[in-house]
């Protein structure tokens, strides 16, 4: 399987909007053609955008079936212990966790909608690559 981080941003996007390329980057974790990986960090932001009522205004899911995909999702991850902090390394340090995450737990891609602030970090990692949902799925062909 392909160890990938898969942004919050994508999880969402995949429970908000009908189809997409997020959609697709979840069900192939689901079907074990990626492996998420997870850390601490990345955990507590998923819980916290997923528990703001605001944001699910327009959900076509009720908020059970949202905790069962959740659940779902997390049980197809791999939990990976960071162990050391990449600092400094991006302009908003929110999203440093995913880089560390990425690096510990030897992903092949950050799957992100935040592509460009990702991309500037001062540190390089050759083989770790900054995804949009398309590009990943474009990159790394899995089933439709």
């Amino acid at each position: 399987m392909l160890p990938l981080v898969v942004d919050t941003n994508v999880l969402v996007g995949s429970l908000l909007k009908q189809g997409g390329a997020p959609r697709r980057v979840v069900r192939a974790c689901l079907a074990g053609e990626y492996q998420p990986l997870i850390g601490a960090a990345l955990f507590a932001e998923y819980e916290d955008v997923l528990s703001r009522k605001a944001l699910w205004g327009d959900s076509l899911l009720p908020a059970r079936e949202r905790d069962e995909m959740f659940d779902g999702f997390l049980s197809v991850c791999r939990w990976v212990e960071v162990f050391f902090a990449w600092r400094p390394n991006l302009p908003d340090e929110a999203d440093n966790h995913l880089v560390e995450l990425a690096v510990a737990g030897n992903a092949m891609a950050i799957v992100t909608r935040n592509t460009r602030d990702l991309a500037r970090g001062e540190l390089r990692f050759p083989s770790l690559k900054i995804l949009t949902p398309e590009q990943c799925l474009e990159a790394y062909p899995c089933r439709p």
